[in-house]
């Protein structure tokens, strides 16, 4: 089974210093077809103005993972985490039995770009942590490489939840193949750029769900940029998230 979600059927969250977009329910967007998928509870796509961003608030029972595409965020929380997160990071705060975060846009003059995954923990009432670690270009360039897990290798953050994310970023003619073990599901989000999928394409912002299939293949075979699209890096150099959990 493949459902489609396309970028401009998402929810939208509009104020002066914030463009944000939700996949699935989130505070006052409600749609009854999308409140999550598998453990996957939250997937905002936000654009955070320059000196813009969340100030302290409170979460808990909830991993929240943090993906930077252009920009920068400041990141604190009451746990002692905290730190700048860029592009080529990987950001996981472990909310636990309850922590209170600020995220703000480092820079005064540039917008900051990124994706915000929640996926729910499978126990409650954790201790709250907070971790950060950096992605090389080569281990997602023209594959898929996965940068957390339940149970994650160097440069992967740990979730608490059977289920595991994944990114890539591929060059035109390249495709990428995700294989799914029986009773597993993928949701595929494009960050940039372009790919096909079961022969539908999908654009940034888009996504598709992948269930009771043996796996998911994506790429994009043309390098030429489409007639609606004219950046062509994000063409032939798409950046792909994936969440695979039960």
């Amino acid at each position: 089974m493949l459902n489609l979600r396309k970028s401009a059927d998402r929810g939208a969250t509009r104020i002066d210093w914030l463009d944000s977009r939700h996949s699935f329910s989130f505070n006052d967007y409600r749609d009854p077809a999308f409140e999550g998928f598998g453990a996957l509870r939250v997937l905002n796509e936000d654009r955070i103005a320059a000196g813009g961003g969340f100030g302290e608030h409170s979460h808990r029972d909830m991993e929240i993972v943090t993906y930077v595409l252009e920009g920068a965020i400041r990141h604190s929380d009451s746990a002692g985490g905290g730190g700048l997160i860029r592009p080529g990071e990987i950001q996981r705060m472990s909310a636990g039995h309850g922590i209170s975060h600020a995220e703000v846009n480092a820079s005064a003059t540039e917008a900051c770009h990124l994706l915000q995954i929640w996926i729910l923990p499978s126990k409650k009432g954790g201790k709250p942590s907070y971790e950060q670690k950096p992605l090389t270009e080569a281990a997602l360039r023209n594959h898929l490489a996965r940068i957390a897990a339940s149970e994650p290798q160097a440069n992967e953050v740990r979730i608490e939840q059977d289920a595991e994310i994944w990114a890539a970023k591929l060059d035109a003619g390249i495709e990428a193949i995700h294989p799914l073990a029986p009773g597993r599901r993928a949701w595929l989000q494009v960050a940039k750029g372009e790919v096909r999928l079961a022969g539908e394409t999908l654009k940034a912002g888009d996504a598709a769900a992948v269930a009771d299939q043996p796996g998911a293949t994506f790429g994009f075979d043309d390098d030429r940029p489409p007639a609606d699209q004219g950046d062509h890096d994000h063409v032939a150099k798409p950046s792909v998230m994936g969440d695979d959990g039960a």
